[in-house]
């Protein structure tokens, strides 16, 4: 198989385009089709009312609609990439006791679809599916929240396959996450060199993988992220074997199929053929039995294992690229999409040939200085960790920002997490999840004491305060807090000063950020008249990310110092509909941050009180280097049943 370059002309793209959202509608339904085999129950388990349930019936063009939508694919298997759909798992086998695993109460259900995504066709502009797709739109309107966010998940992943970089180049998006790919050589009973692992080991670094809530993909997936930037799994790991040892068959086939875990085997052919004598080799038997196991990857290693393949004539690189991927191929009935360059060795010529002779992609190594596959130079040199980093290198794991997609539903119910990441040299940390929630103290205070006294699980320094006074809590601008029920307007004089910042408006349902308007929203009524159900508002410093843009420097106005660099704080709304707070770790000015907070995954972000105030808390420990300046405002993540609060 030839690899399959995604380059779409101008005029298509300028056709696809037109059709992105009604499309993505209609590969909802088909996704979902699939999915749920022959069952016609559309978006999920949403509850609709009568009216509702009654438009939804299938009628003959939607079936229709729907069946050129899945005719459009290579295979049904890429719906289950492509929405991020759950594939059936097959059932863990019981592990044995040799192996020193005890058993588990529950098993992940991480689907390991197999699909030949790399080829996506254009779509067809079809009337009839420009129709359906406005029809779905406009339903997707009138299910449940959860609904709609996954609504506006698959939307995103199908506009990403649209917008897939040129093969094999990575995108941008993907360049951010952080996924580490593992590899390992032998596994057996008693080590002989260092980079060997024993079962027991192995199965550490398993059970390490689920109890730091990691998910394991396949190469498919993986390589799919480096291509569209579609984010992954929050804390992906690609598990990789080399040698073809038979402790792959006997240790670690059995515990992935016990940890239902992906894996990818590399094999070079003459060892299985008995040509090349030393250590142990699993046998073409045990491979064609591993191949048809859906959790089970087989790459080809070359044919002999040389030591340098730059070293090589063309003609010998051609035998080692080639010969091993037919053989594979012939004899395991499966395409062979993967390379392993022998002991990583490659330069241009190398991938060139690696290129030509047909591989979507290839995986490099170095035991000592790898790095996290968005940071390879394409899909022809995927880099890799040697199995002696796992520990350093899944603490970090990331599957990158969400995606931009129609506004999603506002949630309240995810869990809080932490999360360290770096774009464009800056160092920052987020913390999603939780509801949000105002503190408006009765003085200024550490952060860490308002967050303990409230028992808040994450919160960051609040909006713009008044310096004349140490302990002075007046604010600039109004300021309604949960824990006090008072609403304290602006002062006078420099209420008109704050014209079109945000107002942040939130409710214990939704949150709200309007352009403040002085005459309007000083008093209760006014900003009640916005919102009734309101418990917190405060205007915060400027939008940095609004309507899913970046904010321009003229946005700014007579904001104090945004063209500086200067440790930020700030606050938003993510993609995934989920409140976040954050603050940056580098200096940074503000039209900086909001490009930065995009590529994070923000669709609304704000400028909260920077510089010296910039503050960060989490779980009651502060996360900035520096003793930041006392506060008396303050925005929390809480889960259910909210926050006391510090008043007077």
């Amino acid at each position: 198989m030839e690899a399959c370059d995604l380059k779409v002309s101008p005029r298509t793209q300028a056709r696809i385009s037109l059709l992105r959202r009604p499309l993505g509608m209609v590969l909802l339904g088909t996704g979902l089709l699939v999915a749920l085999g022959s069952g016609l129950l559309l978006y999920g388990t949403a509850a609709v009312d009568t009216e509702v349930t009654s438009q939804l019936a299938f009628s003959q063009t939607l079936e229709s609609g729907i069946g050129q939508a899945l005719a459009s694919l290579p295979s049904p298997d890429i719906a289950t990439i492509v929405f991020n759909l759950d594939a059936d798992p097959s059932e863990s086998e019981t592990l044995n006791d040799s192996l020193g695993g005890d058993s588990l109460d529950t098993r992940q259900k991480n689907g390991v679809p197999g699909s030949d995504y790399n080829c996506l066709p254009a779509f067809p502009a079809d009337p009839s599916i420009t129709a359906l797709g406005q029809n779905l739109s406009t339903w997707s309107n009138q299910v449940n929240q959860s609904s709609q966010s996954q609504v506006s998940q698959w939307v995103a992943n199908i506009t990403a396959q649209l917008e897939a970089a040129d093969w094999p180049q990575i995108h941008g998006r993907a360049e951010i996450g952080r996924v580490p790919v593992i590899m390992y050589h032998d596994v057996l009973a008693e080590k002989e060199v260092s980079f060997d692992i024993t079962p027991e080991r192995l199965n550490a670094d398993f059970r390490a993988i689920q109890a730091q809530g990691l998910t394991p993909i396949s190469l498919d997936q993986l390589t799919n992220h480096l291509r569209t930037g579609v984010p992954l799994p929050e804390k992906p790991v690609v598990l990789t074997f080399d040698d073809g040892y038979v402790g792959h068959y006997n240790y670690v086939y059995q515990l992935a199929k016990y940890y239902n875990y992906p894996i990818a085997l590399s094999i070079f052919t003459d060892k299985v053929d008995g040509k090349i004598v030393g250590r142990s080799t699993v046998t073409w038997d045990q491979l064609e039995e591993m191949v048809q196991h859906p959790l089970v990857t087989i790459v080809s290693h070359s044919v002999t294992h040389p030591q340098d393949l730059t070293k090589l004539s063309d003609e010998d690189l051609r035998h080692e690229l080639e010969t091993s991927k037919e053989r594979l191929e012939n004899k395991l009935g499966i395409p062979i999409d993967y390379f392993t360059y022998p002991e990583g060795n490659h330069d241009e010529r190398v991938v060139a040939a690696t290129k030509a002779a047909g591989y979507k992609a290839g995986l490099i190594m170095n035991e000592l200085s790898g790095q996290f596959a968005g940071a390879s130079k394409n899909l022809l040199t995927i880099e890799r960790f040697g199995e002696s980093r796992f520990a350093e290198v899944i603490a970090s794991a990331w599957g990158g920002p969400p995606l931009p997609g129609f506004e999603p539903a506002l949630t309240f119910e995810a869990p809080v997490r932490k999360l360290a990441m770096e774009i464009d040299e800056i160092s920052f940390t987020l913390i999603s999840g939780g509801r949000p929630q105002t503190i408006h103290a009765d003085s200024r205070y550490p952060l860490t004491e308002i967050a303990n006294e409230a028992g808040a699980v994450a919160a960051v320094d609040g909006t713009f305060f008044s310096l004349e006074y140490l302990d002075s809590n007046t604010m600039i601008g109004p300021v309604l807090s949960q824990n006090t029920g008072k609403f304290v307007p602006g002062s006078e004089g420099d209420i008109y000063k704050l014209k079109d910042r945000p107002l942040v408006l939130i409710s214990p349902q939704t949150v709200e950020f309007i352009s403040f308007d002085p005459k309007q929203h000083n008093t209760l009524a006014g900003i009640q008249a916005e919102m009734p159900t309101v418990t917190d508002a405060f205007v915060g410093g400027s939008w940095l990310v609004r309507e899913q843009e970046p904010q321009p420097a003229h946005t700014f106005k007579n904001l104090f110092a945004y063209e500086e660099h200067r440790f930020r704080a700030f606050w938003g709304i993510n993609f995934q509909g989920q409140p976040v707070v954050g603050a940056t770790h580098g200096k940074i000015d503000s039209v900086g941050l909001g490009k930065l907070l995009l590529k994070a995954g923000f669709q609304t972000a704000v400028m909260l009180d920077s510089g010296a105030s910039t503050s960060l808390v989490y779980e009651g420990e502060s996360l900035v280097a520096f003793e930041p300046r006392t506060v008396p405002h303050a925005v929390v993540l809480v889960t259910q049943g909210g926050v006391c609060g510090i008043s007077g």
